[in-house]
C-alpha cells in the first residue's frame, strides 16, 4: 500500500496497551505469606526496570513496605490461569474502587491460579515455579505520575538482581533465551494473545545462525 493511499483518525482509547507482556508480581505480605499481582505495564533497559502498578492494589504496598519483589512471566498457555487471579485481591477490605470493578477478597492466588511457590535467590518474595522467566529485583525509586490528576497508580523504578530461567527455553551454552521454543503471554488492548514464530532478527543478535533474544 501507498503511503498516499492510508486513511487514519485520531482516535482516544482508554488503554494503550499495544502488546506488553503479562507479569506476575510475587510479593510479600505484612504476615510472610506471598501475594501475586498481575501487571501489563513493563519495562526494561539493562539491568533497570521499570513498573507502573495500581496503588490499591496489595502488591504495590508490598513493595513499596519491603523493596523487593519477583517479576514472573507468564507462557502462552498460562493465560487461563493469569485470568483466574485476576479478579482477585489481598485487599481486605477491598477498597470501593476495586470491589464495584468485580474484584474480590482472595487470601491464596497461588492456590487459586494453581501455581507453585519456588524460593528466590536474592529477594525474600518467592517466584512462580511454572512461569518460564523469573525476574528478581530490589525497589530503587518510586513516584505517582505529575500532573495535578489522580492517576491510582505508581511508576516504580527497580534493579533486577537475578533472572532464572526455566531450561527448556535457554539456548545451550548461551545467555540467551530461544524465541522460537518460548512465546510470551501478550496483553494486546485487554486480551491475551500469544506470540507467533520469529520473522525477523535484530542486527544486534550474536548468534547470527539462530534467532536469540
Amino acid at each position: 500500500m501507498r503511503a498516499e493511499d492510508i486513511q487514519r483518525r485520531c482516535i482516544t482509547p482508554s488503554v494503550l496497551y499495544p502488546g506488553t507482556p503479562v507479569v506476575l508480581m510475587t510479593t510479600l505480605n505484612e504476615d510472610g505469606s506471598a501475594n501475586i499481582s498481575p501487571l501489563s505495564s513493563f519495562w526494561a533497559l539493562g539491568d533497570r526496570v521499570v513498573l507502573g502498578i495500581g496503588e490499591q492494589g496489595q502488591g504495590c504496598s508490598n513493595l513499596l513496605a519491603r523493596g523487593e519483589c519477583v517479576l514472573n512471566f507468564a507462557d502462552a498457555t498460562q493465560a487461563a490461569q493469569v485470568e483466574a487471579i485476576a479478579r482477585a485481591t489481598a485487599r481486605t477490605p477491598v477498597p470501593d474502587s476495586k470491589r464495584d470493578m468485580g474484584y474480590v477478597h482472595v487470601r491464596d492466588k497461588f492456590a487459586l491460579g494453581g501455581f507453585t511457590r519456588v524460593d528466590s535467590v536474592q529477594v525474600a518474595p518467592p517466584a512462580i515455579a511454572e512461569c518460564p522467566l523469573q525476574v528478581e529485583v530490589a525497589l530503587l525509586a518510586s513516584h505517582r505520575p505529575s500532573g495535578t490528576q489522580d492517576q491510582g497508580f505508581m511508576i516504580v523504578e527497580g534493579r533486577i538482581c537475578r533472572v532464572h530461567a526455566h531450561e527448556a527455553i535457554t539456548i545451550a551454552g548461551t545467555q540467551h533465551i530461544d524465541v522460537q521454543r518460548w512465546a510470551p503471554l501478550i496483553y494486546l488492548f485487554r486480551h491475551y494473545v500469544g506470540t507467533t514464530i520469529p520473522v525477523a532478527r535484530n542486527f544486534r543478535a550474536d548468534a547470527p545462525s539462530q534467532l536469540t533474544a
